[in-house]
């Protein structure tokens, strides 16, 4: 009797799932490895010297919380020293009834800011404030640009502290852990996750990485992150790429070396500190 052929052997059934999506944490974890892999130490080089170069940041508080979520509003596409007319002219309009005589009026530095700074000044009535009128607030601020789209925020987040908890303050903040302290305040129209952050970060020290167009630029032209992330993907690798206690100092450090030097606009890069290590300088950098 012939021998009996054997059978073919039955493909198995493609599958068709799709794979899963990854999320933006663990995206940026992924990220995170990645960079640490290829081109291991590059955050503590660029930290160091940047700290050579302009010093090692120290964490101290600016102004009060509400003025500091008020004030990085009215900042939102606007020069520093634009938004700072502004706040001194909510100020103005809107005195503190009981406003005790400053020290000093003289402009006072913000760390990480870029205007010519505040004088340590009560900050507006924010009833006032909240309680007036859309077109009397908007023509207060023209002065700092696009009042037209600020003007509205501010009253919708005073009136979202207000209703927290009675009054106008952010201390409770302090005590959330920061992605959910950060979520409260980007729950506030017109707040993302860079006011959030900037409002925790320089008001309590929370360990937030907040990304403006500077630290988004900066942070591209090294390769401390992908050229196509967008400012909310930023954030999220940010938080992936750096130990709580560096957030600070990276925020700080990043945004004054754009400023100074890494220009949007012919960066000078013949006297960058960052220059041996840096994508934008020369592409295959380490």
């Amino acid at each position: 009797m012939p021998a009996r052929s054997a059978a073919p052997a039955r493909s198995k059934p493609k599958s068709t799932s799709r794979p899963r999506k990854l999320g933006p944490e663990q995206v940026a974890r992924a990220w995170a490895r990645k960079l640490d892999a290829k081109r291991p130490g590059l955050v503590s080089f660029v930290l160091d010297r940047l700290a050579e170069a302009n010093g090692r940041p120290v964490w101290q508080p600016r102004l009060d919380p509400v003025s500091e979520l008020i004030l990085t509003i009215l900042s939102a596409n606007s020069a520093d020293i634009n938004a700072e007319v502004a706040f001194e002219a909510l100020r103005a309009a809107y005195t503190s009834a009981a406003a005790p005589v400053a020290a000093s009026t003289e402009p006072r530095a913000l760390p990480g800011w870029g205007g010519r700074g505040l004088p340590n000044l009560p900050p507006p009535d924010w009833s006032a404030v909240e309680a007036a009128p859309l077109a009397e607030l908007t023509d207060v601020i023209r002065p700092g640009g696009m009042a037209n789209q600020k003007a509205p925020r501010i009253p919708a987040a005073l009136s979202a502290l207000r209703a927290n908890g009675g009054n106008y303050s952010l201390d409770f903040l302090a005590a959330k852990p920061p992605l959910e302290a950060r979520d409260w305040l980007a729950a506030i129209p017109g707040i993302g996750k860079k006011t959030a952050s900037v409002v925790l970060l320089f008001s309590f020290g929370t360990p937030l990485m907040p990304v403006d167009r500077h630290v988004l630029r900066v942070s591209q032209r090294i390769g401390l992150i992908p050229p196509n992330a967008d400012p909310d993907q930023a954030h999220d690798l940010y938080l992936a790429m750096l130990a709580p206690e560096q957030m600070y100092e990276a925020h700080v450090s990043l945004i004054t070396h754009g400023r100074r030097t890494c220009h949007a606009q012919r960066p000078d890069c013949e006297h960058c500190p960052v220059a041996p290590r840096c994508r934008y300088f020369d592409p295959k950098a380490e």
